[in-house]
């Protein structure tokens, strides 16, 4: 048994040995407080169970295997904005990076290149760092602005969201493709993204799953073994302190910005195969689902506060809900209110959190 698993038990045995001895009417609030700050994960599961009754389908082995296959393309994005989430910012130009970035890799992998006329399909790794320089180079504004000037990351984020969106519409007029869709990729870009990892009764698992998996450690150790995710964690409990304490706070922002927006490039990268084509909208409000998933696994807006497993479990429970809410044939439109009616619930629920610990 390790280490980590005894202290869990030793810290249940504890809580319950103090429960035991609270009376009635402490034992009612504490409850009534974990069912409250539990509220939705409880939602979450009873929603799960009732789809799972209704529809068989919905607990098939393709619709496991979709669900994962549909994490495993979110969770870039979410590992990303999780770090601007713990500086207490946010970023929703997101999903625009992630449009920008598939739409350059997508214009360099075409076989029929009507941005480039006449120009072959490039190796895949040119496309790639072109679409990481250039999300990494709006991360670095998004960065310095809000460290230097001590802009809210909202305002700056609004900024180069709108910036984004119009450089993608520019770059798609370019040559003779006159705005339209992107697509008829070359079969080395869609190999490598979708190409067959291995299958589980017959349903295929495509290779970017993998690829995601490889990202989740390598932020783990990023935030959890480096000095740069110690000084992230610090500059998002107290700026202050983490100044006085010999934190370089401007470099430590700056940095979360850029690893985030590789993480929007590489979330691009991904979607391009993943969807098959490319178009201004591509990447259309990604950032609310990466919102929404970073804070139901935990990742707080008070800063300082997060966990990559949180980040994963979060992905993981907005694609179980919503291909739930798909078998049940819910109308689109209205998934927009639900997303909207999670984040609000969580934020809460975190708030009330932060404010019974003061």
């Amino acid at each position: 048994m390790s280490e980590t698993t005894v202290k869990k038990q030793n810290r249940l045995q504890a809580w319950m040995s103090s429960f035991k001895a609270m009376s009635a009417a402490d034992k009612r609030r504490t409850v009534n407080s974990l069912l409250v700050n539990n509220a939705m994960y409880i939602i979450i599961a009873l929603v799960v169970i009732f789809i799972a009754i209704r529809v068989p389908a919905y607990r098939s082995v393709n619709s496991i295997v979709n669900i994962v296959n549909l994490t495993a393309a979110k969770l870039p994005i979410a590992l990303g904005i999780a770090g601007c989430i713990v500086l207490t910012g946010t970023d929703i130009s997101a999903g625009r990076m992630v449009g920008l970035a598939a739409v350059i890799v997508a214009s360099m992998s075409i076989t029929a290149n009507k941005i480039f006329p006449g120009l072959e399909p490039l190796p895949i790794i040119i496309p790639l760092l072109a679409a990481i320089a250039a999300c990494a180079m709006i991360g670095f504004i998004n960065g310095f602005s809000v460290a230097k000037f001590d802009l809210h990351p909202f305002i700056v984020t609004l900024a180069t969201q709108l910036i984004t969106y119009g450089i993608i519409l520019i770059y798609l007029k370019m040559g003779t493709n006159n705005g339209q869709t992107l697509s008829g990729f070359d079969p080395q870009y869609r190999d490598l993204v979708t190409g067959t990892l291995f299958t589980i009764a017959g349903v295929r698992v495509p290779m970017y799953v993998l690829y995601s998996l490889i990202l989740v450690g390598l932020m783990w150790v990023i935030w959890n073994k480096t000095t740069f995710g110690k000084n992230m964690f610090a500059v998002g409990s107290n700026k202050e302190a983490a100044e006085v304490s010999g934190v370089n706070v401007h470099r430590t922002i700056i940095l979360v910005f850029v690893l985030a927006a590789v993480m929007y490039a590489l979330t691009g990268f991904i979607d391009g195969a993943r969807v098959a084509s490319v178009n201004a909208n591509t990447g259309l409000n990604y950032e609310c689902d990466a919102i929404a998933a970073c804070v139901i696994g935990g990742v707080s807006f008070v800063g300082g506060t997060g966990r990559i497993s949180g980040i994963v479990i979060g992905v993981l429970l907005l694609q179980i809900i919503f291909t739930g809410l798909n078998f049940l044939s819910v109308d689109q439109n209205l998934l927009y209110i639900i997303k909207g009616l999670i984040i609000l619930v969580a934020c809460a629920i975190d708030m009330r959190k932060y404010l019974a610990k003061k």
